[in-house]
């Protein structure tokens, strides 16, 4: 693993680079997509009707996208079943199950942290100052 010196030397070195998390980002906290793989994570393999009532609010076209660019990305796995009718599942790879760490450690800091964001939240759209 590359310790800090070398992270901040290759992000001074490619401005683009300068946050190299900055593609995991990307990939893994879009609008739609974290619920995608919390669901997945969750519940195990499910039909695309299953995830559309398990992450309300979402469109079946904003669904569809978000699972063909997270299959495009190796964190979903799309099996067709040649049936009739035709059935179509959905699970997570292991690539995205190597995820849930990350993720449990964000739900700690969102119980541990949302309460705090909310009072400065508060704070900010309640200063006379502004």
């Amino acid at each position: 693993m590359a310790d800090s010196a070398t992270l901040m030397e290759s992000a001074s070195a490619d401005p683009e680079q300068a946050c190299p998390i900055g593609p995991v980002v990307d990939i893994v906290f879009s609008r739609w997509t974290t619920p995608i793989l919390w669901t997945l994570n969750m519940h195990g393999r499910q039909r695309f009707v299953e995830l559309e009532r398990r992450i309300t609010r979402i469109t079946p076209k904003v669904l569809t996208q978000r699972l063909r660019q997270l299959e495009r990305d190796g964190m979903v796995v799309r099996t067709y079943h040649p049936e009739v009718p035709p059935r179509v599942e959905y699970e997570i790879s292991e690539l995205g199950r190597s995820l849930a760490p990350l993720f449990a450690h964000l739900a700690e800091w969102a119980s541990t942290n949302l309460d705090k964001v909310e009072v400065a939240r508060h704070g900010y759209d309640t200063d006379s100052a502004r």
